[in-house]
């Protein structure tokens, strides 16, 4: 009956684990193709699994358009020396990300620019 238990632990445990290595994939973002924009955060989400930075874009005809730039989460970010602080709402920023394959504004974040010049890359040092 002990063999029977654990087993089925082992599988339940499996099991939970699968919607984790789906959660990981970065097939929605096209790491071929780089998207740069300009625009003001909106908000930074600085959470796990992935922290979100939020900015608005104006585009040409003058709408705006909220786009979202994921990264790692919050001791990936802190190790790279990034904070909350440093993307307060109002913040000017230029994004430089792998879009996302359908079209939608969003991307992957490379690196963020600062109207002050400073750059952020979630990748630690």
């Amino acid at each position: 009956m002990k063999k029977f238990i654990s087993g089925l632990i082992v599988c339940a445990s499996v099991l939970a684990s699968i919607p984790a290595w789906a959660h990981h994939s970065g097939t929605m973002f096209d790491d071929t193709r780089e998207i740069t924009v300009t625009g003001v955060v909106t908000e930074f989400q600085f959470t796990n699994p992935h922290s979100w930075l939020l900015i608005e874009v104006k585009g040409p005809d003058g709408k705006s358009t909220t786009w979202g730039f994921e990264a790692e989460g919050p001791s990936t970010l802190t190790r790279a020396g990034i904070h909350p602080s440093d993307f307060k709402a109002g913040t000017k920023v230029t994004m430089t990300g792998h879009p996302m394959k359908d079209g939608r504004p969003g991307a992957t974040w490379i690196k963020a620019v600062r109207a002050d010049g400073k750059e952020f890359i979630p990748r630690p040092k």
